[in-house]
């Protein structure tokens, strides 16, 4: 059966929007209890309030109002937190708003907005032709991914809060390992990459994923693993971060503005140790875990070592190529992501040692494409040939073809399972460090 003509599982939906919703609550009951509420631990983000209004207001704005024609429920609230991603410059309060609502005030809010919301998904008509919005179900789809992604990210923001000011949701350690497993390069032949996905064996995919194009990819070589702490090491330690010779313009530019002299999550203790800066505490440097750092570190290491980043098609067909031509949904096959594969789905905050989920293997043999850390990419984002703005939300994608952001792909230990499609595409800043991305390195 076609895509475009598979019935909505309302039950479904709203078991799938209520679990979100749950996961949010228990964050932010997280973040006060930290009395980091109205903090702002990254500039160019705002306060984690924001957020929990945000997620509420985008369901409001998205399905209730241009989907479904209703109401909104707090033109205030729904103009106030209504958009906050990436901003050009630092966020900021809307001119007026002299302080943010209250968390009693916010939670009033989302509970009224929750009721809605499922109400629409029980009763309302939740696709319709006539109506851009809701063809196929896109603003419904829109916000049941919109809020795991919220999710992910407020993640980068709470790891720049004290370890010692959040209580971990589940008793447990990460997992360290020892020391990571020698290099290792595969060599992939030439061959097709697909990439974007063809809305009709898709029932939602965001407007960068369409349409779908096959492109043609050259041999190249490829790293098995991504790049670890230890790796990364070396580089630091053979003064990478003061060669000019590895970086480029903008590279040395954010390197020399911000001090930076060393991956984002890494510390040293009193005694010049290197230590993890964890979510809930600082472990000793995991030689063994993938190096997380932003696409300008990870060009200059790449760079010295003689090598350089992929590309998004190298990546795919790295990723989902075979031998014999054909293309499988995931790296390991048709098999629907679980813990066997990698370390993805809100498994934990941290990444585990590299390798050290084998049958998420690709069908060359590259380890960990799919979670443990995004995947950088030297490839701009933009929108393939025939890109289309989606009606429900027509700045998602659009805004961001600028040639200032780079694609990311794969997932991290805190991408949700639906994300990890194949056609589906992330971007960030190469200068912006708090993401949860690792990267490898190819060769021609």
């Amino acid at each position: 059966m076609s895509a475009s003509v598979q019935p909505l599982d309302r039950q479904r939906l709203v078991g799938r929007y209520l679990a979100q919703r749950r996961r949010t609550r228990a964050f932010f009951d997280m973040i006060e209890a930290a009395g980091a509420y109205f903090a702002r631990p990254i500039r160019l983000r705002n306060p984690f309030v924001f957020y929990e209004g945000h997620l509420p207001a985008f369901c409001v704005n998205t399905l209730l109002k241009k989907g479904l024609g209703q109401r909104g429920l707090n033109e205030e609230y729904e103009k106030l937190f209504e958009r906050g991603i990436d901003p050009e410059s630092e966020a900021k309060v809307p001119a007026g708003q002299s302080v943010w609502p209250s968390r009693k005030d916010v939670l009033a809010y989302a509970k009224a907005a929750d009721e809605a919301v499922v109400e629409a998904l029980t009763r309302a008509e939740l696709e319709r032709d006539d109506v851009p919005a809701l063809v196929r179900g896109q603003a419904v789809f829109n916000i049941l991914e919109h809020e795991p992604m919220h999710q992910e990210t407020l993640g980068y923001m709470a790891h720049r809060l004290e370890p010692s000011a959040k209580r971990p949701p589940a008793p447990g350690r990460p997992e360290t390992g020892g020391e990571p497993p020698g290099p290792r390069v595969m060599r992939i032949p030439e061959g097709r990459a697909t990439l974007g996905a063809d809305p009709e064996r898709l029932r939602f995919g965001w407007d960068n994923e369409f349409p779908e194009q096959a492109v043609h990819v050259p041999a190249f070589t490829i790293d098995v693993f991504n790049v670890t702490n230890r790796d990364f090491l070396e580089f630091l330690e053979a003064g990478g971060y003061d060669r000019r010779d590895l970086w480029s313009e903008e590279g040395w530019e954010f390197r020399e503005r911000g001090g930076i002299r060393q991956p984002l999550f890494w510390e040293r203790d009193g005694e010049g140790r290197w230590l993890w800066r964890g979510m809930f505490e600082r472990v000793s440097l995991p030689m063994a875990w993938p190096v997380w750092v932003s696409g300008e570190e990870a060009a200059a290491y790449a760079r010295w070592r003689g090598k350089r980043l992929p590309t998004e098609a190298e990546l795919h067909r790295a990723a989902y190529g075979t031998a014999d031509g054909t293309e499988r949904s995931y790296p390991w096959g048709e098999e629907p992501p679980d813990e066997s594969r990698g370390c993805f789905g809100f498994e934990s905050w941290e990444p585990v040692p590299v390798g050290s989920r084998p049958a998420g293997a690709s069908a060359f043999g590259v380890m960990d494409l799919l979670g443990n850390g995004w995947e950088w990419s030297s490839t701009p984002f933009a929108g393939f040939p025939g890109f289309v703005p989606m009606a429900s939300y027509p700045v998602y994608s659009a805004d961001f073809f600028d040639g200032l952001h780079w694609v990311i792909k794969g997932g991290s230990p805190a991408t949700a399972h639906e994300l990890l499609r194949r056609s589906f595409r992330n971007w960030f800043r190469p200068n912006y460090p708090y993401l949860y991305a690792a990267f490898r390195c190819v060769t021609a």
